[in-house]
C-alpha cells in the first residue's frame, strides 16, 4: 500500500491512525534466507524491486517473484530464461515471458497510465534485445514508448526520416554496438536528453562492448549520458524518470 493510499484510508475512516502507523513502521523486507526482498522500494523510488535473474536458480527467481506479488507489487525480472519463467508461472499463473527482452512480468495491480514519450532506437537488429529491455522497462514505469529499430549509421537515410518525431520525445534511448556512433549522430540532430547504451555486439577489437563504451564516453556531443554495456534496464529507468518530469504529479509505479 502506498503512502497516498494509506492517508486516503485514514481520511475516509476505514483505517485507524494506529493501523496506519503500524503499516508505515513495517520493516519493508521479506527475508527468504537467500534473499531479502525489499518491499519498501516502491515507496522510496516509485519502482518495485526488480529481479536480476542472471545466475539465480529458477526456484530462487520464483520465490522472489512470489514474495513481491504477495506484497501487492508487480513483478519484473530481467535477464530471465524460459526455465526461470516456467518456475515463476507454476506459482504465479499470470506470469508473462517477454522473449526478445528476456524478461518476466507478473501484474497484480494496474500499471500507471502511459504519458509523455520515450523513443528507443537501435543501430542494428542485433541490438534489439537490449533495446527491448529498455523499452519494456520504461513502459512499466508509465512512459509511452515508441521503438525505432535498425537505423544505424551504415544507412543514415533510415534515421533521417524520423528526426521530426525524435524531436517530440522527452527522452531518447539510443542502443548501438560496433563503433557506437549512433548516439553522437542523434545528439547532433535533437535537443532532447539522450541515454546511450553500448552493446557487446561487434567483432574482435570491439572487446565485447568496451570499444563501444569508450567511443560513447568520448562523444563530442554534449548532453549524452552513457550507461554500462548491455544495460537496457538502467537506460529504461533513466528515460522514464526524465519522462516523468513533464508531469505535474507523476504516479508511483505499482
Amino acid at each position: 500500500m502506498t503512502l497516498p493510499e494509506i492517508l486516503k484510508q485514514v481520511e475516509a475512516g476505514s483505517l485507524s491512525a494506529e493501523s496506519a502507523l503500524a503499516t508505515l513502521n513495517r520493516t519493508g523486507e521479506v527475508n527468504l534466507g537467500f534473499a531479502r526482498v525489499d518491499t519498501d522500494r516502491l515507496h522510496r523510488r516509485g519502482l518495485p524491486e526488480v529481479i536480476f535473474s542472471s545466475t539465480k536458480s529458477p526456484e530462487q527467481v520464483a520465490s522472489i517473484a512470489e514474495a513481491l506479488a504477495q506484497a501487492g507489487q508487480n513483478v519484473f525480472a530481467t535477464r530471465a530464461t524460459r526455465e526461470q519463467f516456467e518456475a515463476v508461472k507454476a506459482r504465479l499463473p499470470a506470469a508473462v515471458y517477454h522473449e526478445t527482452a528476456r524478461a518476466i512480468t507478473v501484474d497484480v495491480t494496474p500499471l500507471p497510465a502511459a504519458v509523455g514519450l520515450v523513443i528507443v532506437l537501435t543501430a542494428g537488429t542485433t541490438d534489439i534485445p537490449v533495446g527491448e529491455e529498455a523499452a519494456l522497462t520504461a513502459e512499466r514505469m508509465g512512459a509511452q514508448v515508441e521503438r525505432i529499430f535498425d537505423v544505424g549509421v551504415a544507412g543514415l537515410h533510415r534515421l533521417l526520416k524520423h528526426v521530426g518525431r525524435l524531436r517530440q520525445a522527452r527522452a531518447l534511448v539510443v542502443v548501438a554496438g560496433m563503433e557506437g556512433a549512433l548516439p553522437s549522430v542523434v545528439g547532433g540532430l535533437v535537443s532532447r536528453p539522450i541515454i546511450a547504451v553500448p552493446t557487446s555486439i561487434g567483432y574482435g577489437a570491439n572487446l565485447q562492448g568496451i570499444a563501444t563504451l569508450l567511443a560513447m564516453l568520448n562523444t563530442c556531443v554534449p548532453g549524452i549520458t552513457v550507461v554500462n554495456i548491455d544495460n537496457g534496464f538502467g537506460a529504461g529507468v533513466a528515460a522514464a524518470m526524465i519522462n516523468r518530469t513533464g508531469e505535474s504529479s507523476p504516479p508511483p509505479t505499482p
